[in-house]
């Protein structure tokens, strides 16, 4: 007669010197990997200033470029979004002259608007 030898499975995981399931590690990779991605989401919303866009009652002004070069302009007013392409294009028609505009010696662009005593600060 043979003798068979029968396993007893312990209730508190294997026996020493039993291996472990290979892929209970890769479970835990995952986890962790889900957790990284939601933190560098989080880290990413708050670095661009993205809540701003998400709040209907803010206003937001950005210049992008493409990688065509063309720029574009997106402006966002409560919940209306609109989206400007800049183009380099001479335009001509009728119109009524609004004022003028300077371009400083540091660059930066001054607007004047047409009838205003120089000086006034409005």
């Amino acid at each position: 007669m043979r003798f068979v030898k029968h396993r007893r499975i312990a209730a508190h995981g294997p026996a020493p010197g039993e291996d472990e399931d290979p892929l209970a590690g890769i479970a835990n990779l995952f986890d962790v990997s889900v957790a990284f991605i939601v933190a560098l989401l989080i880290a990413l919303f708050a670095l661009f200033s993205a809540g701003t866009f998400l709040d209907k009652n803010s206003e937001v002004t950005l210049v992008k470029q493409t990688a065509g070069g063309e720029t574009e302009i997106i402006t966002k007013k409560g919940s209306e979004i609109k989206v400007q392409k800049v183009t380099d294009k001479t335009l001509s028609g009728q119109g009524t002259r609004l004022g003028t505009a300077y371009r400083l010696a540091n660059g930066q662009v001054v607007y004047v608007p047409e009838g205003d005593a120089p000086g006034a600060v409005q």
